[in-house]
């Protein structure tokens, strides 16, 4: 074990997040999210939800302030009458974490999918809530 690292995160997410560069981009998909099929480096995290991650995540990852939106999250599909309450979550970790840019852009599924196949890894989860998948894009320290 080491200090100051987040019991929640794995070794295996520890060194992807250590070998993601400037620029590169993480998934953080929900229970339902196509990880396995979409993946350049897959990192499993059964048992866990997003909240949790992202907040763990967010204690070693610096997001990027050279992009106008270091966040992405995959928007509602229209006609879908759902309300994702997790994005205000996700919005209240974003402001505690301290990183200066945390603005949100929101794809459309397909726009996502094509995204997270250019993501550097894609961590899976067992995060119940829909919509709940997010991309992070690593900033420099």
């Amino acid at each position: 074990m080491l200090k100051k690292i987040p019991q929640n995160l794995s070794p295996d997410l520890v060194k992807v997040l250590m070998e993601m560069g400037h620029g590169d981009e993480i998934v953080i998909g929900d229970g339902n999210f196509p990880g396995a099929s979409q993946a350049n480096h897959l990192v499993r995290c059964d048992g866990l939800k997003i909240p949790e991650l992202l907040e763990s995540i967010l204690e070693l990852f610096t997001l990027d302030t050279y992009t106008e939106y270091p966040v992405s999250l995959m928007e509602v599909v229209k006609g879908d009458s759902y309300i994702p309450e997790i994005w205000d979550v996700y919005k209240r970790i974003l402001k505690e974490s301290g990183e200066k840019n945390t603005k949100i852009e929101y794809l459309d599924r397909f726009s996502f999918y094509e995204k997270s196949r250019q993501a550097y890894a894609i961590v899976t989860t067992s995060e119940k809530s829909l919509y709940a998948n997010v991309i992070l894009k690593k900033g420099v320290i």
